[in-house]
């Protein structure tokens, strides 16, 4: 399993959800008291993020501000200011900008190979927001903070990569379909829970944590199962499935119709496992569809494999359609004692991947 930082969101809103308005100057969303919050997250992070975006928008310093907070950080033995990081597809950075110029602190870049050049920062050739987070932890960063803009939280939240988020909302609207907004479209598959709110003048401070499960494993792994169902047969229901280990090692995959065509996902992944395999006890099974718990084809259900294997967990994105049964795989293997995790945000790709079959729709 790669370790990663813990990740803590942060933006600052108007009542309608946008970060600023269309204009050429910066609107203003924070008071004092507001500030003095984030500073101090600031100083708690050991780094803090911001999208090429808003680099070359805003121009931010992405410094901790309060003399005190910094001689805090380093009277604990830290660096005075946490290290700032930003992610660039194009390469497009202007070497003058603050990020770069401002304060003593590590800078680091991540971009693909070969686009960014001339800027004093260590520039990393990753693209991935995991591998990302991977090389951080790496590098000993324990808590980033991510300060946006809005196509850097969409990223993050779509992910399922947020541990925290704290989101100020200012008291007017903006109304301006041009202006940028705190996210945009996606799957957003990590529930949120509010676990502090806090008045400061007319902002409100909405604190919320994610969910526990699914997990960013989890969702890492639904995705990659529900990628598998490209390999099904042609004009087969698209199904794909994975198996790991309790410390998240894949252990196993399968889609319909791999290894015998009346294969389901599930069952083929099974397959390729002894009976007996003591790392079942504790694993989970991702499948992109509800297990069946009937069938014509063999003679077991996938729902009673899953039972029979002895795997306590599934995660999976769509319940299945009553297209040709009413299933009730779900239902079953929560009776069971198993738990159950089942993650609609993602059911869209697994519903688009089996439009051929009759009774099917996004």
């Amino acid at each position: 399993m790669i370790e990663r930082p813990h990740v803590l969101l942060s933006a600052a809103v108007s009542l309608d959800g946008y970060l600023d308005d269309a204009s050429d100057t910066r609107l203003v969303l924070s008071n004092q008291e507001d500030w003095a919050r984030v500073d101090g997250l600031r100083a708690a992070s050991d780094a803090i993020l911001v999208g090429a975006n808003t680099v070359r928008a805003d121009d931010p310093r992405l410094l901790v501000r309060s003399p005190e907070l910094v001689a805090k950080r380093v009277a604990e033995g830290r660096p005075g200011q946490p290290v700032k990081v930003t992610l660039t597809r194009s390469g497009s950075l202007d070497p003058a900008a603050q990020f770069f110029t401002v304060g003593d602190a590590e800078k680091l870049v991540y971009a693909p190979p070969g686009v960014v050049t001339g800027v004093k920062a260590t520039v990393v050739e990753l693209s991935g927001l995991r591998e990302m987070l991977a090389d951080l932890h790496a590098r000993g960063v324990r808590r980033l903070m991510v300060e946006g803009g809005g196509a850097i939280h969409t990223q993050f939240l779509t992910e399922g990569l947020v541990d925290e988020l704290h989101l100020a909302v200012a008291p007017f609207f903006v109304g301006d379909p041009d202006a940028p907004r705190f996210v945009g479209p996606g799957a957003f598959p990590r529930g949120l829970t509010l676990v502090e709110s806090t008045r400061l003048g007319d902002i409100a401070v909405l604190e919320y944590h994610a969910t526990p499960e699914p997990s960013d494993v989890d969702i890492q792994h639904l995705r990659e199962a529900i990628a598998l169902a490209e390999n099904c047969p042609p004009r087969t229901f698209r199904v794909g499935a994975v198996i790991t280990a309790a410390d998240g090692e894949v252990i196993s995959t399968g889609f319909s119709g791999d290894g015998d065509p009346a294969n389901h996902a599930e069952e083929a992944a099974l397959a390729k496992l002894e009976p007996g395999d003591p790392r079942l006890a504790e694993a989970t099974m991702y499948t992109s569809l509800e297990p069946c718990s009937s069938r014509t084809s063999h003679p077991r259900s996938c729902t009673r494999l899953i039972l029979d294997a002895g795997i306590p967990r599934v995660v999976f994105a769509w319940r299945e359609p009553s297209v040709f049964v009413d299933c009730v795989g779900a239902e079953t293997l929560e009776a069971a004692g198993r738990r159950v995790i089942e993650v609609p945000a993602l059911a869209a790709d697994v519903r688009r991947a089996n439009t051929h079959i009759p009774g099917v729709h996004l």
